[in-house]
């Protein structure tokens, strides 16, 4: 495992809350750091910031639930940087409603961004990632181990998460993979 201070870390779901806090601080420790999220003007301002402050980064502009754009996310950090040691699969969104109530467009969304945006950046990381030897962190929540009123799709979402990386745990380690995965 490389020190923070020789790592290139992919984070999504960067332009606020825990990516971006995650982000600052591993630029504050000498990483190089990709920022991805779909708000092009936020990330340009945390990018800014972290340039600002000393810190190597750039800014990535990448919908989770779009394939090809991950795929382009970890090119982008690959050719700028040359590798990638760790990617954190941080995006996510919730919706609070009644199950009946809810729009399905949204129970959608959620499930997209949460559960097929993760593993999408898996797909589009692993590559990089067993080049490396490095870390696949996914972000989950204390309710993919149980459903609550008004946010049963998030729940569905991140308990959909932590079933597929323990399936996922089990292949890696049987194809001999050097990739770490953790669940937040």
């Amino acid at each position: 495992m490389k020190p923070i201070d020789e790592q290139v870390i992919v984070i999504t779901g960067a332009s606020s809350g825990i990516g971006l806090a995650t982000a600052r601080e591993a630029a504050r420790r000498g990483a190089k750091v990709v920022l991805a999220a779909r708000n092009e003007r936020d990330l340009a301002h945390a990018v800014d910031e972290i340039v600002r402050d000393g810190g190597n980064a750039i800014a990535v502009p990448t919908d989770v639930t779009d394939y090809a754009q991950v795929e382009a996310l970890a090119r982008s950090a690959a050719q700028r940087y040359g590798r990638i040691d760790t990617w954190v699969n941080n995006a996510g969104v919730s919706a609070y409603a009644r199950f009946r109530e809810q729009p399905l467009e949204d129970a959608r969304r959620v499930l997209e961004v949460n559960f097929l945006g993760q593993v999408y950046g898996a797909r589009a990381a692993l590559p990089y990632l067993e080049q490396s030897g490095g870390a696949l962190i996914c972000v989950g929540s204390t309710l993919s181990d149980r459903g609550v009123p008004l946010q049963g799709i998030y729940c569905a979402s991140k308990h959909a998460l932590k079933g597929w990386l323990d399936a996922l745990r089990v292949e890696l380690r049987e194809e001999g993979s050097p990739v770490r995965v953790t669940l937040v």
